[in-house]
């Protein structure tokens, strides 16, 4: 098969930290053109083939990047976790080898390591994109700051709290806002349940760097206040399960209430859903006027589309920030009320 950049590598995006500072930035504020209605009709994947592999659950990216590839032009092949001889004993590395002559971007996810996802990106022929892997979840990074940049017109000098498990979700999102210049980045995770040694060193890296605040705490007193935005998942992680049986109990404390709005009236607050009210969240927050929340799973494919846009594109092709990218489109919303 001759592919639309024969002879020429493809990008890959199996971690954040697979982007440059400029495509980071550029991916995003791609995104928020999608989600403002801002990026004119364009077709990058007219002519070439997506596979989309989910070999876990999945309800807003499978069907982010299915609807995305398909709004850019792409036709569509999709497999579940029974339909690849992956199951049957052949290596990602083959998997991928065979897959890159017939297709042109396959986006994965599999809740293991990340090593495998590297398996399957070890040609240069067929771009690989990280739908979530047990280390990190990129494309929901990518989300969250394509809906800060639609709601905030800025990530730079951002205050977020993130409250829950230090998961794949919480290690993308924490080498991504690292990574702007002023961010203030407040993780509160359960004993036991923080960021790895691995990212969290990573995340404190770019943030010497570029000059941002990151702090891990495993509890929930002395808290800053004044926060932007507050951010929680799910306790209960995809694919993973917890080696304490008393678990529910360390994580009790990490319930996110109204009562944080105390000291950060005008925060937004931020899922990546699915949630379980009454667990990680009081149903008084996520349906409140705080909430963004379903905004944020909508611009999942908005996000997408930016994502595979990016990938489409030959690796040495120069990456520029969108100009006019939309600045503080969205309303602020109104303080959680008191009772």
């Amino acid at each position: 098969m001759s592919t639309p950049h024969e002879g020429r590598p493809v990008r890959h995006l199996v971690s954040i930290d697979d982007l440059t500072d400029s495509a980071l930035r550029a991916v995003v504020a791609r995104g928020a053109l999608f989600s403002a209605g801002l990026a004119g009709p364009v077709r990058p994947l007219a002519g070439r083939v997506a596979g989309i592999y989910f070999a876990r659950t999945s309800t807003r990216t499978r069907t982010a990047f299915s609807a995305g590839a398909l709004r850019l032009g792409a036709s569509l092949l999709a497999y579940g976790p029974g339909d690849l001889q992956l199951n049957t004993g052949e290596t990602t590395e083959d998997t991928g080898r065979v897959l890159s002559g017939m297709l042109d971007v396959l986006v994965a996810r599999t809740a293991g390591p990340e090593a495998e996802l590297r398996g399957w990106a070890g040609q240069d022929r067929m771009a690989v994109v990280n739908a979530m892997s047990a280390e990190e979840h990129p494309t929901q990074a990518l989300t969250d700051l394509t809906t800060l940049t639609r709601h905030f017109g800025r990530i730079e000098g951002l205050r977020v709290l993130y409250v829950g498990e230090g998961n794949n979700t919480a290690a993308a999102l924490a080498l991504a806002l690292s990574r702007y210049r002023g961010v203030t980045l407040d993780l509160r995770t359960p004993p036991g349940y923080g960021l790895t040694a691995s990212i969290a060193a990573r995340a404190a890296a770019h943030a010497e760097r570029s000059g941002a605040t990151l702090t891990e705490h495993h509890d929930m007193t002395a808290l800053g206040g004044d926060y932007d935005v507050v951010y929680t998942t799910r306790w209960q992680t995809t694919g993973t399960s917890k080696p304490d049986a008393n678990w529910r109990d360390i994580f009790a404390p990490f319930q996110v209430t109204r009562r944080l709005w105390d000291t950060s009236p005008r925060a937004v607050f931020l899922h990546d859903l699915p949630a379980h009210r009454g667990e990680e969240v009081t149903a008084e927050v996520l349906d409140g006027p705080a909430s963004i929340a379903f905004a944020q799973a909508e611009n999942k494919m908005h996000s997408a589309m930016a994502v595979l846009e990016h990938v489409s594109a030959p690796a040495d092709t120069p990456v520029d920030v969108p100009a006019g990218s939309p600045l503080g489109v969205a309303a602020r919303p109104r303080p959680v009320a008191a009772r």
